[in-house]
């Protein structure tokens, strides 16, 4: 299933596969959105697939979130690929 990204308000729903050959699509829909909006939601509860690329649109749209003092929500399970992404970054930070 190709990339659909459809809104209400702050809330954005992602749809189908998420991958290299559709990120120009995610980035520009969310280009300079932290310029517009102080807070979105992502719903990724209908990722079929993701890659690498897909991956790191994610986590980049993340740490402008943070770089802007923004807040970013992603709510909704995705796909395997995503959640393994992000339990092994939480597994990798050590405390001090």
């Amino acid at each position: 299933m190709d990339l659909q990204i459809t809104s209400y308000n702050n809330r954005f729903q992602i749809k189908g596969n998420l991958n290299k050959l559709n990120i120009k699509t995610f980035n520009a829909h969310f280009a300079n959105i932290f310029d517009k909006l102080d807070n979105i939601l992502l719903d990724i509860e209908s990722v079929e697939s993701i890659d690498r690329s897909g991956v790191m649109a994610l986590a980049k749209l993340h740490n402008e979130s943070i770089t802007k003092s923004k807040r970013l929500s992603i709510i909704g399970l995705g796909c395997k690929e995503l959640y393994e992404h992000f339990k092994s970054e939480e597994s990798n930070i050590v405390a001090a």
